[in-house]
């Protein structure tokens, strides 16, 4: 269908190589470079990713630096940068400039869920992103998406406009009653939308497994952990493209080598698959994927995900290494578990619908103990 997207592999832009507080240009030029001479050339970014930096980082170590028809850049209509209909276009025109572009060749409206959904309706976002397309400034028009297959069917059935959706998938969240990856992708399966994939590895959960869990996919051989996530996503129906978060090109070397000549897991790598899942049923972990969007607004500037890591962790291994993040990391700058005010921002911006108080309650029993 987009016959300008090279490959069923792209490059997600929420988790960059960092330098201090800033994207490492140099390392984010050689892992585009590295990229492209693959035959890759599709790269997702947001304006809220990094704190602004993603787009700016992608405006200068790849628009400056290849020419327009060289890459495929997706860039989204988030929530917390407008109000009113008004806003759209002007915040929309705020990220060509700020890319350095004249087009987005995909351009999504953002984390859409029933709530989110109907604020784009009352600000007629949709409409206005249809009429930008008319216009050339962007070349196909697509949402990504976070809540119950039955309000995707929904916003899919009023807008069939929508040429291409956007949802988690991943092994671990298949069949989870929460985000219902199996069951969004039957729908968009159902309405002939071709479909990307982020968060395949699950924010990095499913590359750095318990022992338990590691073994069935050693036994297997030398592939990474990663490898056997991201395929399992490139393998489902209908699927046109798995998004991978790199941050160092240790990972950008491996997504390519299985990437660049893909092949769905076979039936022995999928028996492999099954039994990690069970592996991770029986250990009760907190299913977040560090995506950040939580932090934005805690007035008590708590590292939500960082405690959640560090409780997980501490589940996993059950050593003192988790106190000491909690206590001597990540809790130095930003609020304990605590110190939660109970104000539920974090859980309207959760994708996962974690119930983030009662989960922070849990981490303070188990680190605060004293």
């Amino acid at each position: 269908m987009f016959n300008e997207v090279h490959k069923n592999f792209g490059f997600g832009c929420m988790r960059l190589p960092m330098n201090g507080d800033n994207v490492d240009f140099a390392e984010f030029n050689k892992m585009i470079d590295t990229f492209i001479a693959n035959g890759f050339n599709y790269f997702d970014t947001a304006h809220g990713y990094l704190q602004g930096k993603s787009e700016t980082a992608l405006r200068d170590c790849l628009v400056a630096r290849y020419p327009r028809d060289k890459y495929i850049l997706t860039n989204k209509l988030t929530t917390f940068y407008f109000e009113n209909e008004a806003d759209v276009r002007p915040f929309f025109e705020s990220q060509l400039k700020i890319c350095g572009v004249d087009y987005f060749d995909f351009y999504l409206m953002h984390a859409q869920s029933k709530e989110i959904f109907a604020k784009f309706k009352r600000c007629r976002a949709y409409e206005q992103a249809l009429e930008l397309k008319a216009e050339g400034k962007i070349k196909h028009f697509g949402i990504s998406f976070h809540d119950t297959a039955e309000v995707l069917d929904q916003i899919l059935t009023e807008y069939p406009q929508v040429e291409v959706v956007q949802i988690q998938l991943n092994y671990a969240d298949y069949d989870d009653p929460a985000v219902q990856s199996r069951k969004c992708l039957e729908v968009c399966n159902k309405h002939n939308k071709p479909v990307i994939v982020m968060e395949p590895v699950k924010g990095g959960n499913l590359v750095n497994l318990p022992e338990d869990a590691k073994k069935y996919f050693e036994a297997l051989g030398g592939a990474s952990t990663a490898s056997y996530a991201i395929r399992f996503a490139a393998g489902c129906k209908g699927v046109f493209m798995v998004l991978s978060g790199m941050s160092d090109m240790a990972q950008m070397t491996d997504n390519i080598s299985y990437m660049k000549n893909f092949k769905p897991l076979d039936e022995k790598e999928m028996q492999a698959v099954n039994n990690v899942c069970a592996v991770f049923k029986g250990m009760n972990l907190i299913p977040c994927t560090a995506c950040r969007y939580c932090t934005d607004g805690c007035p008590e500037k708590i590292s939500i995900p960082d405690l959640f890591s560090c409780l997980n962790t501490k589940n996993i291994y059950h050593d003192w290494n988790a106190d000491y993040y909690y206590n001597e990391v990540h809790t130095k700058v930003g609020g304990k578990a605590s110190a939660c005010v109970k104000c539920g921002k974090c859980e309207k911006a959760c994708p996962q619908h974690l119930p983030i108080r009662e989960l922070l309650k849990d981490v303070a029993k188990e680190f605060e103990k004293q």
